[in-house]
């Protein structure tokens, strides 16, 4: 019996190793799955799957966000209203159901100061919307957006310069009356169309290209980044190079989610959204004569408004802004800031 109690006591000792090595990785186990573990951030939006918004979305944030995480952040990304129109998956973001997304300006109803980039023949090219969203000014904008809303937002994206397709040509203020013209439901962009003369019928994006073909609505008004990928050029013949109002995206995060994250993880979070979206804006810039030469390719035909007519739809669109600024005390003051930032 003697010979075996050295035996007894390596093997007890052996056992007391493996039982504590093991209760060390359950503890590891648990605290891994206190932080989330692998934590998969779905990113919604409404464009096509190789429109600029996308591309940008795979070759940067997912890349960048996958790696430098070393894995514990993992992408998913939802075109093309996968997960909903916009109104759908941003109210996914909001209430978590949906970590991430890229809407245009829809919460504008209940923060009017998110519009203000969309007000109409505001921006004078790319370099100033840039120098503005990316600014000060971009930071004013989205103020009121974590408290209001329980998104934050990480970086403004473009769609781009918005003009209208129709399947006739407009070249002249006349050729607006009667003309029906889908438009997202957002007030301003209902009364700028209407000040312009048009019958304005708002509508999902995602089903435009079905109105158009059914000739429920004439025309629409977006990008022409958007007008190529959506397909829509196979139901219009015309555009109007009006670029009367700039729309920006902007990437949103819920705020519950990113509170879950570590502060490592957010900083490579929101490093990536800005780079994404800085590629994005360069696509943007660069595709549009790739984009025009398709679509000409393809049967459209583009009409560059005269000087004469700019105005005229400049000046027809005055009164909102008289309505803005009566409405907002701060409308004004910001307006000439951003306008003063083309110098």
């Amino acid at each position: 019996m003697k010979k075996n109690v050295p035996f007894m006591l390596m093997f007890f000792t052996l056992l007391f190793i493996f039982l504590s090595g093991c209760s060390a990785e359950r503890q590891v186990a648990q605290e891994s799955g206190k932080n989330g573990g692998t934590k998969v951030i779905k990113v919604a939006n409404y464009f096509a799957e190789d429109h600029p918004q996308n591309v940008a979305l795979r070759e940067k944030f997912k890349k960048i966000v996958e790696e430098k995480s070393g894995g514990s952040l993992k992408v998913q990304i939802y075109p093309n209203s996968t997960l909903g129109a916009e109104k759908e998956f941003y109210d996914g973001v909001r209430n978590g159901t949906i970590e991430m997304g890229i809407p245009g300006l829809i919460m504008q109803n209940d923060i009017p100061k998110m519009g203000v980039p969309e007000w109409p023949f505001l921006f004078k090219d790319f370099e100033h919307v840039k120098k503005v969203l990316n600014g000060p000014i971009g930071k004013e904008l989205t103020a009121e957006l974590e408290k209001q809303h329980g998104v934050r937002p990480l970086a403004w994206s473009a769609n781009g310069f918005r003009m209208f397709s129709a399947n006739k040509t407009i070249h002249s203020m006349e050729d607006f009356k009667g003309l029906r013209i889908r438009m997202p439901n957002i007030p301003n962009y209902i009364t700028m169309g209407k000040l312009l003369g048009a019958n304005v019928t708002p509508m999902p994006i995602s089903e435009v290209f079905t109105a158009l073909e059914q000739k429920v609505v004439d025309g629409q008004d977006n990008p022409i980044a958007t007008l190529r990928a959506s397909g829509w050029y196979e139901v219009q013949s015309d555009v109007l190079e009006s670029k009367h109002m700039f729309s920006p995206n902007v990437y949103i995060i819920n705020s519950k989610f990113w509170n879950s994250l570590t502060s490592e993880q957010q900083k490579i979070i929101e490093e990536a959204a800005k780079e994404s979206a800085n590629y994005e804006f360069e696509l943007m810039e660069k595709s549009y004569g790739e984009d025009k030469k398709f679509l000409e390719q393809h049967g459209i035909k583009f009409t560059t408004p005269t000087p004469e007519f700019t105005k005229q739809m400049q000046e027809a669109v005055q009164p909102l802004y008289d309505e803005i600024f009566s409405k907002y005390d701060w409308a004004k003051d910001l307006y000439e800031r951003i306008k003063a930032e083309a110098k």
